[in-house]
């Protein structure tokens, strides 16, 4: 599987403190091999057919979405910022 990261994805995870991107690296890596992975606890954002939530702790989110073999990494931070996915 290919991933790619949005632009928007890059700018967020710059402003995440140090320990927060140790574990979404780290969460991520799940996401790649094992989407199924119980901590990611993804699930489908409301209103959006085709993004998805996943977990990096009970603060943090990410959002992403496929087309194809391509996983695009969209959006990463508190829940609050996830309001644009």
């Amino acid at each position: 599987m290919k991933v790619v990261l949005l632009k928007s994805f890059e700018k967020d995870f710059q402003k995440l403190p140090r320990e927060i991107q140790h574990q979404a690296l780290k969460k991520l890596t799940y996401l790649k091999s094992y989407m199924g992975h119980p901590s990611l606890r993804t699930k489908k954002i409301k209103g959006y057919e085709y993004i998805w939530e996943g977990s990096i702790n009970m603060s943090y989110r990410f959002t992403y979405h496929f087309e194809g073999d391509t996983l695009y990494l969209r959006r990463i931070g508190t829940h609050s910022i996830l309001g644009t996915p």
